[in-house]
């Protein structure tokens, strides 16, 4: 079948597609990167918005010689994805938007959160902040009462991976990114088919039904709603997250 690309979220990695790659990998080549600003890549001082950070995976693509994948953004990364298809549509087949809304007006980040995004407040806060911490602040990441067991250390490492830099303007740049054009509205202009999969009790939007719902001008948008699941469908529920990316994946005439 057609390359997969796995584009994880806000303050993740690609180790967040860990419990889904060995389901995806048996008839699909596999390509995970951490983006611009997380987990092992580079923290610059610039370079955040999602079209750099889309320049910098078709640069990736490109050395690996992938064309015509089929591209999973989980949140954030489902800004990249769009921002990938836009500037270089050869590389791009198919589109997978996992726990992304169009734009920001759908829901807002707990208050801590938010916190963390102001200047010498959020620096202080990111050198203090305790193991525990870390944690009780991803809550809102997966559904409630999610019990995130060993998966927790990597939560730790990927938040502590960060700059302050690369945490407060990928986010800014994403909101940006969301506000200038809906992504419904750049997906359509793209002219890719679209899966989108949301969890049910996502957190992080007021109504995540609405949410996911908002993609249905595009033409031939499947939305699927998993039960259970949160903001993170990749992390909570993996076989179920790859058996409809493995479907759509089938469909593709790469």
């Amino acid at each position: 079948g057609p390359p997969i690309v796995l584009l994880h979220g806000f303050g993740a990695s690609l180790h967040w597609w860990d419990r889904m790659v060995p389901l995806l990998a048996g008839h699909h080549r596999v390509i995970r990167i951490d983006l611009l600003g997380f987990g092992g890549s580079e923290k610059p001082n610039t370079g955040y918005s999602m079209e750099d950070q889309g320049r910098l995976v078709a640069l990736a693509l490109g050395r690996l010689e992938v064309q015509g994948a089929v591209v999973v953004g989980h949140s954030m990364g489902f800004d990249v994805a769009t921002a990938l298809a836009s500037e270089s549509s050869e590389l791009v087949d198919r589109l997978v938007a996992i726990d992304d809304a169009p734009d920001p007006s759908f829901g807002s980040l707990p208050f801590l959160a938010k916190l963390a995004f102001t200047p010498v407040i959020g620096q202080a806060l990111r050198r203090i902040s305790p193991d525990f911490a870390v944690e009780d602040a991803y809550e809102s990441a997966f559904a409630p009462g999610y019990e995130l067991g060993d998966f927790a250390d990597q939560v730790v490492d990927d938040y502590r991976a960060m700059t302050y830099t690369s945490y407060d303007r990928s986010a800014a740049q994403s909101d940006d990114y969301g506000d200038e054009l809906p992504l419904d509205q750049r997906v359509r202009d793209a002219a890719v088919p679209l899966l989108v999969i949301f969890g049910e009790h996502d957190q992080l939007y007021d109504a995540p039904d609405a949410a996911a719902q908002a993609y249905g001008d595009v033409p031939g948008a499947r939305i699927t709603i998993i039960p259970d699941a949160g903001h993170s469908p990749n992390v909570e529920k993996p076989a179920r997250t790859a058996r409809l990316v493995l479907d759509f994946a089938a469909e593709s005439g790469g």
